[in-house]
């Protein structure tokens, strides 16, 4: 099988200018579900927290070089848990090309690979379909409900939860 022309790489500061223009330019995707970094202040401060041992933010990057979206893998827990949270978002105009499911996969395998986690959890707002959508595409299997589990935008959010186990993993690209 050929190998995706998308790239995942971690961010830096020289992506600043690129990733706050994308964000801003994906308003209207993002709509009531999110909002990444929409300032150089913003974006700073994301990588400031990317500093951290258990955390990691990376760029998927669009085969014209363009910043296609992000995904974090965040709040590691090792010891027997061996566990983290994706957050993710797409980015216009590469929005809905297949970018973010080449993209999360990629970020998905170095997880259970390079990082060697043993699970991970995605939480999507129920009337997120396209994110409940990419998830399932991987092969995470929802889990449950949590009502008002995370403070999206000033609002605590219901959201369902998404996972999946190393075992559970059939590799880096996406399976039909």
């Amino acid at each position: 099988m050929e190998a995706s022309p998308v790239q995942i790489r971690p961010a830096t500061a020289a992506d600043a200018e690129s990733f706050v223009a994308a964000s801003i330019a994906s308003a209207d995707l993002h709509g009531p579900w999110i909002e990444p970094p929409r300032t150089a202040t913003a974006y700073a401060e994301m990588l400031r927290r990317a500093e951290a041992p258990n955390r990691f933010q990376y760029l998927v990057i669009a085969p014209d070089g363009g910043i296609g979206g992000t995904v974090t893998v965040g709040d590691i827990v090792r010891g027997n848990f061996q566990s983290a949270y994706l957050g993710y978002a797409a980015f216009a105009p590469h929005a809905g090309r297949g970018l973010m499911t080449a993209g999360l996969a990629a970020v998905v395998d170095r997880a259970f690979t390079e990082l060697r986690l043993h699970r991970l959890e995605a939480n999507v707002q129920p009337g997120n379909l396209p994110s409940a959508a990419l998830v399932r595409r991987l092969g995470f299997r929802l889990e449950g409900h949590s009502p008002r589990y995370l403070a999206v935008l000033g609002e605590w959010r219901d959201h369902d939860r998404w996972a999946i186990t190393s075992e559970d993993w059939r590799g880096p690209l996406p399976r039909d």
